[in-house]
């Protein structure tokens, strides 16, 4: 059942069948997503809906598009849902996270290899045994376009949970005693950065039998500012949204060659 107001386009995002590419750029901020479409040919803005704001235009001839999700898993997995269902088939997260290894320094881009699932979307997507992981293409993909583009960047896993200020505050909330004791076990374990989409982002993606992959702008790192680290906060994205367009970009060749 469709309960969109518009025959033929999807209820959230309000898209539908030719509006969109198969390739989709997926920032959470809705404001980002003018900022992404300059990167293409011929932008232009296909769709507003509540969270969900989507550009169509082009890279090197093939249409590409860029939707936003909102924060957090269920709103990140009714996008691709709905992008899917409107023809779209690969899909890069891009965003902000936070550091936890004290090597992940601000500025840095972080691409995800897995996702801890810390967080409720993705459960009703799998068992919690079934793993978070990117599409290996796409990673490749946005490793290579770092490595071209000089960028500093780190390939691990993430860690992705529902509540923000359940990071940065852990020691006031009730369950103190889990959050704090977790963290200190993704630490241990090497976990690279905390952001909020990618769990859900690659486990809908593997039901949905699409590619995914993410990477992100180190904001700041809290660990590094425990221990008196240089730990500045940035807020240019610029070189982020550049690695996952010139991602898509290597995408769209190695697909028209295969």
């Amino acid at each position: 059942m469709n309960y969109s107001e518009h025959e033929g386009k999807q209820y959230h995002i309000q898209v539908g069948q030719g509006d969109v590419g198969k390739y989709v750029i997926l920032p959470g901020d809705p404001k980002r997503c003018a900022k992404i479409a300059e990167h293409f040919t011929d932008g232009k803005l296909i769709a507003d809906s509540r969270e969900f704001v989507t550009y169509t235009g082009y890279l090197d001839g093939v249409k590409v598009s860029v939707t936003s999700t909102g924060i957090g898993g269920p709103s990140a997995a009714i996008a691709m849902e709905e992008l899917v269902m409107a023809g779209a088939d690969t899909f890069i997260r891009i965003g902000t996270c936070g550091g936890i290894q004290p090597d992940v320094l601000s500025g840095d881009i972080v691409i995800a290899s897995g996702a801890i699932r810390m967080e409720g979307t993705s459960r009703e997507y799998a068992p919690i045994e079934f793993p978070a992981v990117p599409d290996f293409q796409v990673t490749n993909a946005l490793a290579d376009a770092a490595r071209k583009l000089g960028q500093r960047y780190h390939v691990g896993v993430v860690q992705c949970k529902d509540s923000f200020y359940g990071q940065h505050s852990p020691e006031i909330k009730p369950v103190s005693y889990e959050l704090l004791n977790k963290w200190e076990a993704w630490k241990r374990l090497g976990c690279l950065a905390s952001e909020m989409e990618s769990a859900a982002l690659f486990v809908a993606a593997s039901y949905l039998k699409v590619r995914a992959g993410s990477c992100f702008l180190v904001m700041a790192n809290q660990e590094r500012e425990k221990l008196g680290l240089d730990n500045p906060v940035v807020h240019d994205t610029e070189m982020a949204i550049r690695v996952a367009v010139e991602a898509v970009r290597a995408l769209i060749q190695k697909d028209g060659q295969a």
